[in-house]
């Protein structure tokens, strides 16, 4: 027999979709989390991707194009462009703004493409995070 939920499980947790969560934690950092009633998890989960994101951009760190080569560089270059994309809506506007440092060398470059690329892992664990606590996995 199953039973009606309760008030206090219901409240937890609004009922909405992971796929929907997961496409707004992807395209705004800590949004899946907002909308889940994670505000304190959203506001650190924003504020850290977002400033790892534009330290790189303000090391002037180049972004990763999706190119071929030997395998290795194809490897290199498709990871780094699918982590870069990970920042969702930071990328999306950075790009469209016209943003493209060339690959120069030096270390201030090469950190701030690492950090780029750091705040695309980030938010992917936050994406992750967003889908197992709307799936009802986790807490």
């Amino acid at each position: 027999m199953a039973s009606a939920p309760t008030q206090e499980a219901s409240a937890s947790a609004p009922n909405r979709s992971p796929i929907v969560i997961t496409l707004v934690a992807w395209l705004i950092p800590g949004g899946g989390h907002f909308l889940l009633s994670r505000r304190g998890r959203a506001a650190v989960i924003f504020a850290c991707v977002l400033l790892t994101f534009f330290v790189g951009v303000l090391m002037r760190g180049p972004m990763f194009q999706p190119h071929g080569g030997d395998l290795l560089t194809t490897l290199i270059q498709w990871g780094g462009f699918l982590g870069d994309l990970a920042s969702g809506l930071a990328y999306l506007l950075t790009v469209w703004l016209g943003y493209a440092q060339p690959d120069a060398a030096g270390h201030v470059h090469d950190y701030g493409s690492k950090l780029i690329v750091a705040a695309g892992l980030l938010n992917i664990l936050a994406m992750v995070d967003a889908w197992e606590i709307a799936k009802g996995e986790k807490d």
